[in-house]
């Protein structure tokens, strides 16, 4: 399984970062928009959506999508909002994970929350990667810092967890997870963090700012993977889907960069790094 996990980051790694560097802000915004709405797709399912509700479901935010870049009319101030709602949701849904056992029944309110909670996640961590490629200078450069942290804070949390791991974090939604393995997860996220923004062209008095809303992101990844790992444990299932080959599903792989994306975003925004 691990030899088929590395085959497969091998792959998908260099085309996510050679589409971000390379096509326009309006194509990638196309890519990323299938890409998280097959993560989308997937919460559905462990909310226990199927059939044609969920294709409804999943066109209509794919409509929400489309008509936030139809009326922005070249301004980003919709996606820019659409980023604060998603920080907004992920505050809530450190409160829903204190309480884990909210939403587990298979009760129609808590479904309606559930899907409510998916697009709240999609679309604005969606608004927040447009926001960011749309930067001016070096748009590029820093969304691929904020997503590169995030992969570099999950890797070192693997690693740090399996060499110190000892205090466990959220044993009930996500057994394996550990204290030192996030310590180890924040210092890898802020180096990789310190080092592309380097090449984004952080000026030094900027660096402080830049360390602070990296951390803040790596800490909501984790809460993006907790919240993930919450709706598979109410809908027992190991994965969101097969899609990956050794890696489960789409939103196995996003569901960091869902919470951390408007984080960054919003950041960025606020500090103008």
């Amino acid at each position: 399984m691990t030899k088929t996990r590395v085959i497969a980051a091998l792959i998908m790694a260099p085309v996510a970062i050679c589409a971000i560097l390379f096509l326009p802000t309006q194509w990638l915004a196309a890519a990323a928009a299938l890409v998280f709405l097959t993560g989308l797709w997937e919460w559905l399912k462990l909310t226990g959506v199927d059939g044609l509700p969920r294709t409804v479901l999943l066109a209509l935010n794919l409509l929400l999508m489309v008509l936030m870049v139809w009326t922005s009319m070249g301004s980003l101030v919709l996606f820019q909002l659409a980023a604060l709602v998603g920080v907004a949701f992920w505050l809530l849904a450190l409160l829903w994970l204190r309480y884990f056992n909210f939403g587990a029944h298979d009760e129609s309110s808590a479904r309606m929350l559930k899907l409510a909670a998916g697009t709240l996640a999609i679309v604005p961590a969606w608004a927040a990667l447009v926001l960011l490629h749309a930067a001016e200078p070096n748009g590029h450069l820093w969304l691929l810092t904020a997503l590169m942290l995030v992969w570099a804070a999950d890797s070192g949390a693997y690693f740090a967890g399996r060499a110190f791991g000892k205090h466990k974090l959220a044993p009930r939604i996500s057994p394996n997870k550990t204290i030192e393995g996030v310590l180890g997860g924040l210092v890898a996220g802020l180096i990789v963090a310190g080092g592309l923004g380097w090449l984004a062209g952080v000026q030094a008095s900027d660096f402080g700012s830049l360390m602070l809303v990296a951390a803040v992101a790596v800490l909501a990844s984790v809460l993006g993977d907790l919240f993930e790992s919450l709706l598979k444990r109410h809908a027992g299932a190991k994965d969101s889907g097969n899609v990956i080959p050794g890696h489960g599903g789409v939103l196995d792989r996003i569901d960091g960069v869902l919470a951390a994306l408007p984080v960054f975003a919003l950041g960025k925004e606020i500090f103008g790094f």
